[in-house]
């Protein structure tokens, strides 16, 4: 079967690679990489890792998520009409204090991937928590428009509508300006993650050393803590595509000291921190630094302590999981790492690149009928 008859990010390596008339090795020369590696990742033999798919959209001239490709946008005209009229009030809200349950669901369906359910009720929420905060110009209600802000975003990066996440964490960055210091910090974490999804990963690192710098100075007790958490989270998973050891230790290191300082999973803005955060980075973060096998001891021991952790946490577990688990040659434990992950969350498995690629490579590498992997296959769209 051939890489360009199945979905996953890696098929469309051999697509645009044509597209911009280049041989193999050509685009392994500039890329950076072996001809060998490309070659496996075109046909569906070897998964496409971020950090390679970084080296080759530069090659190409292309960002990372253009690569990838993009799950097809939904109707976003709502949305959008509701993101345009941030500086332009409008009709108060009639129950204003209904708002923060509003935005403390919207997480809620966030946390569990209910990914059609924040899309449906975004637009009106957006509009409610703006006008309000036009009103009354409190720094709370200025909060509440920057964590719907974040919602966007998180939407948005999860099926690679890059152009609205962009949009998102500017105007996230605009509301939370006018919120708390916190609200900040998880801005500038969300627009690290704009560099991140687009694969300009150092571009991402000066944008998280600066807001460590400003949550350094500004932020006290357990604010410092879970600012410097998520930020360092952040770092982690930008040094790691790097492939900056010294970077990726430095940032591991100091999101551990201050889980230790948070015995259990806070939240504050839409965003989450602690012990059980920080494992699910460093299995993702070790998975991409072909440090395989201290993934497979992290995630163990992560899953033997009983996760806590929300779908939106668990499902990338196993499929960090599953990367690990592939390039080690277990391709039963890469099987049933997806099919843990579907179970989690299977709206974020439908469009994440790493369960549409692991699944790609299963059906390239299985020879033989497998009805538990036909069943993946056919959630994707994948014949066998």
């Amino acid at each position: 079967m051939s890489a360009t008859q199945v979905p996953g990010p890696g098929a469309n390596v051999a697509v645009r690679r044509k597209e911009v008339g280049l041989s193999q090795v050509a685009l392994a020369r500039r890329a950076g990489v072996s001809v060998s590696l490309l070659s496996k990742i075109e046909v569906g033999d070897r998964a496409l890792t971020q950090g390679v798919g970084a080296a080759l959209a530069r090659a190409m001239n292309l960002t990372l998520d253009e690569l990838l490709g993009s799950a097809p946008e939904a109707k976003l005209n709502e949305l959008n009409y509701a993101i345009r009229r941030f500086d332009i009030p409008g009709e108060p809200p009639v129950r204003p204090e209904r708002l923060p349950s509003e935005v403390d669901e919207l997480n809620r369906l966030r946390w569990n991937t209910e990914l059609s359910k924040v899309l449906q009720r975004l637009p009106g929420v957006l509009m409610r928590v703006t006008n309000h905060a036009h009103l009354t110009g409190h720094p709370r209600a200025w909060g509440l428009v920057a964590d719907v802000y974040g919602v966007i975003y998180w939407l948005a990066a999860r099926h690679r509508w890059m152009h609205l996440a962009e949009l998102a964490t500017l105007k996230q960055r605009m509301a939370a300006e006018r919120a708390d210091p916190i609200a900040a910090i998880v801005a500038a974490r969300d627009d690290a993650g704009t560099f991140l999804n687009s694969g300009d990963f150092s571009g991402g690192l000066a944008i998280i050393d600066r807001a460590i710098v400003r949550a350094e100075s500004s932020l006290v007790g357990r604010d410092r803590e879970f600012g410097l958490g998520v930020l360092h989270l952040r770092g982690m998973t930008l040094a790691g595509r790097l492939r900056d050891k010294q970077a990726t230790r430095k940032h591991i290191d100091a999101a551990w000291r201050m889980a230790e300082e948070i015995p259990e999973e806070m939240a504050k803005h839409g965003m989450q921190f602690g012990p059980e955060q920080t494992a699910t980075h460093v299995i993702s973060t070790a998975s991409d630094m072909d440090q395989h096998r201290k993934a497979l001891e992290t995630a163990d021991a992560l899953i033997r302590a009983g996760m806590t952790l929300p779908a939106n946490r668990v499902a990338p577990v196993y499929m960090n999981l599953g990367r690990s688990q592939l390039a080690l040659g277990d391709q039963d434990g890469t099987l049933e790492s997806l099919e843990k992950a579907w179970a989690a969350s299977p709206e974020m498995a439908a469009v994440h690149p790493t369960s549409l690629e692991l699944t790609r490579v299963m059906v390239s590498k299985h020879r033989r009928s497998n009805e538990r992997l036909s069943r993946l296959a056919q959630k994707v769209g994948i014949a066998l």
